[in-house]
């Protein structure tokens, strides 16, 4: 792809019974590893495919370049061609669809921290291409490397309140780095918020559930793309007493990441989003 070899983990639901039941198009997760990691470690964290297996789906784990992904729109030294992971994404979904018998109709992204900014970037540049998006501790990247969403798309973001790595409140001004610079971002609600905006959404609604807030934005019918998921949702999700970090994972995070959330199992909140949409229960 682009003259890299790219590559990627892949769990396939179990095979379907002899009578051929469950042999029909699956649908498709992709997921987005955080900067600095990769596809297994965001695997183990997340029990991905064990709760795909329930689900019928197929779940990629792509290998990001550098161990990150370009979710920003600016070009940087690391990064000349700031729209090559989405072109990958692109092609690995297509390939996916033709190969694995992934349901063109019911495809998802999802991340952590830099993965989940580069799974927000996809909804926002390529809504058509998806059913729904979810992010962990990951936001929109702002300033020159802003990128802003383009039409209608479910999309669930989940943040630890008192995440000391990507602030909450987003990082206008972030830290230099000399491995490669670190996106400025807008908040997690402001991100949430450019969704709902971008799909015609009215005023959102916040009430406090065991452990987390949840604020919902009921997608429009009259935004591009709207017709095609009605009854859709934007959804942020603030986590209490959780830091950069993934609800409900039982692999300690790195040191300096924060606490682990058991109020939340984000893995089966974002599949559970993905299957219906809607209003949050």
């Amino acid at each position: 792809m682009d003259g890299d070899i790219r590559q990627y983990l892949l769990h396939r639901p179990p095979a379907p019974a002899a009578d051929g039941e469950g042999d029909g198009p699956k649908p498709l997760l992709i997921a987005f590893h955080g900067r600095g990691a990769d596809a297994a470690e965001l695997r183990a964290k997340t029990r991905l495919e064990r709760a795909a297996t329930a689900r019928g789906m197929l779940v990629a784990f792509p290998e990001g370049l550098g161990h990150g992904w370009g979710a920003g729109a600016q070009a940087t030294k690391q990064r000349p061609d700031p729209a090559l992971d989405v072109r990958f994404t692109e092609a690995l979904i297509k390939h996916l669809v033709r190969t694995e018998r992934a349901d063109p109709d019911q495809v998802y992204v999802a991340g952590f921290s830099n993965g989940g900014s580069m799974a927000l970037r996809m909804a926002a540049e390529r809504p058509a291409l998806l059913a729904g998006a979810a992010s962990v501790s990951g936001q929109l990247p702002t300033g020159a490397a802003a990128v802003e969403p383009t039409g209608s798309v479910p999309v669930m973001v989940v943040y630890g309140a008192d995440d000391p790595v990507r602030p909450l409140s987003g990082l206008p001004s972030p830290p230099p780095d000399p491995e490669e610079p670190i996106l400025p971002t807008r908040s997690a609600r402001d991100s949430a918020a450019a969704f709902a905006a971008a799909g015609g959404a009215g005023e959102p609604v916040t009430r406090a559930e065991k452990g987390y807030d949840r604020t919902v934005w009921r997608l429009g019918k009259d935004a591009p793309g709207g017709d095609r998921r009605p009854g859709g949702t934007v959804q942020l999700l603030v986590v209490d007493d959780a830091g950069h970090t993934w609800p409900g994972s039982t692999v300690p995070p790195p040191e300096g990441f924060g606490p682990v959330s058991t109020a939340l199992d984000a893995t089966d909140t974002i599949l559970d989003f993905f299957t219906d949409p809607g209003p949050g229960h």
